[in-house]
């Protein structure tokens, strides 16, 4: 795989940023468990300009949330999606780049025209069959922990997995 050519990431939720597990308190409001070295990596990512989408079918605000608070910008994360290419165009018009350029993590159907389209197409190893089969990059891990993965491997690879402490201090 050519990892040079990733200038961005972008990814769903449910079933990769967690366990595709979905609660729901008696009010209804449904609650998610993250992984925090996943939410590492993504600060790691945003901390060191790369831009993050999280694109979703999910409409809970507390995605919003908790992604903000591993730097991803508020107006990046695409909440209720259904055609999820038409917020991968937004997301790379918003920053010049192309789908090409664009690491897209997903688990589901709904995930498979992003993974075809984006430069590398990636899912957790607990992804259905149908996204194992078109995704270009299986991790060993599951959902719910394969962000890190990902973001860390390529951000390595390019020599950009770079902690600086005074920056995380004030970002973060």
């Amino acid at each position: 795989m050519d990892f040079s050519k990733i200038k961005a990431f972008a990814f769903d939720v449910d079933g990769v940023a967690t366990e595709c597990k979905v609660f729901c308190d008696p009010d209804g409001n449904l609650l998610r468990a993250y992984d925090a070295k996943d939410g590492f990596g993504v600060r790691m990512a945003a901390m060191n300009g790369y831009p993050v989408a999280v694109i979703t079918g999910g409409r809970s605000e507390s995605i919003r949330k908790r992604f903000i608070t591993s730097g991803v910008k508020p107006d990046d994360v695409y909440l209720g999606s259904r055609i999820k290419t038409e917020q991968l165009d937004e997301f790379c018009r918003k920053y010049g780049i192309l789908p090409e350029n664009v690491l897209f993590v997903g688990d589901d159907v709904p995930d498979i025209t992003c993974i075809r389209a984006a430069g590398i197409g990636a899912c957790p190893s607990d992804a259905i069959e149908e996204v194992k089969a078109v995704a270009d990059w299986v991790s060993p891990y599951p959902g719910g922990h394969c962000l890190r993965h990902f973001i860390e491997t390529v951000m390595r690879a390019q020599g950009r997995w770079n902690y600086d402490e005074a920056l995380y201090k004030k970002s973060f």
